[in-house]
């Protein structure tokens, strides 16, 4: 059966509406005010985190949103302004609870709780991360678009520290660090205070040493 170019060219216009009407469904935009720090956005195709934002406004510029943006998949960081009309796709980014099972060489696998399906993630993409797992521990499977991509700790996690030199007493205001390894194999700083066989609360987003754990 043959048909009408106008017939053709009016079918080709409906299914380019389709595509139009299916995008919009499909994604959400959001404008400046929307940029909160823990807000993800997509830009060119990668998922980024607001890590910071400030907003400020002029009488010549209208609303501007200065932020810092971190790659939900290098980890690297950037800044970027945006300006008040601008629009900005908000990433396909969801969480599920896991379980870490255990590391083969530079490779981390892990028990999606929702799924009950092994994932695999490599050290380089876990980054710092990988220092604070514990086996039979849960955290958070992070994914962008039905893909898993990283995990996402608790902010504080308490260890036991398995190396240090002795223990300092005295003066706990006294400003000095030490090198001590936890039970993960990761070395960190701590205070001349903190001794073998003590817990210690550390700061997974930077490492940092918090307090030591009450008894």
């Amino acid at each position: 059966m043959q048909y009408s170019s106008d017939f053709v060219s009016e079918m080709g216009c409906f299914s380019a509406d389709l595509k139009k009407i299916s995008f919009f469904i499909t994604t959400t935009m959001l404008g400046i005010t929307d940029l909160k720090t823990g807000q993800t956005i997509e830009i060119e195709g990668e998922p980024y985190i607001v890590a910071w934002n400030q907003f400020s406004k002029t009488a010549r510029q209208g609303g501007v949103m200065k932020t810092k943006l971190r790659n939900l998949l290098t980890g690297n960081v950037m800044e970027k302004t945006f300006q008040g009309s601008d629009k900005i796709e908000k990433a396909d980014v969801n969480f599920r609870r896991a379980q870490f099972l255990y590391a083969t060489g530079d490779t981390y696998e892990f028990m999606d709780q929702e799924t009950f399906e092994t994932v695999s993630l490599s050290k380089e993409v876990l980054g710092e991360s990988a220092g604070f797992l514990l086996d039979g521990m849960t955290c958070d499977l992070q994914y962008f678009n039905d893909q898993p991509i990283n995990i996402q700790l608790p902010p504080k996690m308490t260890f036991q520290v398995v190396e240090a030199e002795p223990g300092v007493q005295g003066d706990r205001s006294q400003g000095g660090t030490k090198s001590a390894k936890i039970e993960t194999g990761m070395n960190i700083q701590v205070p001349l205070f903190v001794s073998k066989g003590d817990k210690v609360v550390l700061n997974t987003e930077t490492g940092e040493y918090v307090e030591r754990a009450k008894n």
